[in-house]
């Protein structure tokens, strides 16, 4: 089963990677909310922001940066 991985990158930034897309999006804290922002890459390596393979869970809300909650969330997709 695929997995989700936060890595910190800044007070404000978590990093969301799966084990099997690489980088998927990050969790941006954006007033008092963590929301996810959902990337995608072109064939040319270019950023797709909104898109790839989570591009439906963008923009989804968080109380905080939780591995098990993002996992439980987006069913490990």
């Amino acid at each position: 089963m695929a997995e989700l991985q936060l890595e910190p990158l800044n007070d404000g930034v978590w990093r969301v990677n799966h084990s099997q897309h690489g980088h998927v999006g990050n969790l941006k804290l954006i007033g008092s909310v963590w929301k996810f922002k959902a990337i995608g890459y072109g064939a040319g390596g270019e950023v797709i922001p909104g898109g790839g393979p989570l591009t439906g869970f963008h923009n989804t809300p968080f109380a905080a940066p939780d591995q098990a909650l993002l996992n439980t969330t987006f069913g490990s997709r």
